[in-house]
């Protein structure tokens, strides 16, 4: 074993033993895994109807969002319960290699908006990104700034955002764009707008491909 690898090993044992992993569902103490072994029983796993396609072309998720997962990606997006990072990647990249082996040459991500990165102090998708590349010895590129929060989606408010066809809350990061192939990270697919516009901006700005991956999405 290489010292630095030897090293590493050392160091996630000192701080497993100061600081235990928890389950990030059931917050279980769970020592070197990175869930235990009853929530992964559980978990809703969408397993062969992870693809899916719509308007934003393909995307795979390995989860669907309910129950302990919805609970798990509400406390780690709006109160910083970071500690399941490592699970949530690993999924994910596990989710990638099986729906889109040799399709991308780029991992990228959704990014929040510059108000909502202060507010929140960290950027859940880029994490995400981050965390699958772990075990590919790459790092997530920024291809998309986001210029402001999306346009409400109900009430007049959001009524008269949509008859004023309000776009361009994304720009392309163009230089880091043209002619690759994209696989982008989000968190949620919900309605797949988010997705969608993101894959129409990338498109333009000259990516050869576009896909999509979430850690989660809805059954529907």
């Amino acid at each position: 074993m290489k010292l630095n690898q030897q090293l590493n090993r050392w160091n996630r044992e000192v701080m497993n033993f100061f600081f235990p992993r928890h389950c990030p569902f059931c917050g279980r103490v769970v020592g070197r895994e990175l869930v235990c072994e009853a929530c992964e029983k559980k978990l809703p796993f969408t397993e062969d109807q992870a693809p899916r396609a719509g308007a934003y072309g393909k995307c795979a998720a390995p989860l669907y969002y309910e129950g302990p997962v919805r609970e798990a990606l509400l406390q780690y997006k709006f109160h910083e319960k970071t500690g399941g990072v490592d699970y949530f990647g690993r999924l994910m990249a596990q989710c990638a290699a099986e729906v889109y082996s040799g399709c991308f040459d780029t991992i990228t991500w959704v990014p929040v908006s510059k108000k909502r990165l202060k507010k929140r102090g960290f950027d859940q998708s880029r994490l995400l990104a981050a965390s699958m590349c772990v075990d590919w010895h790459t790092q997530p590129v920024e291809t998309l700034r986001k210029l402001r929060d999306n346009p409400p989606q109900s009430g007049l408010e959001g009524a008269a955002a949509r008859r004023a066809n309000v776009l361009g809350v994304y720009e392309a990061v163009e230089e880091n764009v043209k002619d690759r192939r994209l696989l982008v990270v989000d968190d949620i697919l919900t309605t797949g707008a988010t997705l969608g516009e993101c894959v129409r901006v990338l498109r333009e700005a000259g990516a050869a491909d576009v896909m999509c991956m979430t850690l989660a999405r809805g059954r529907g």
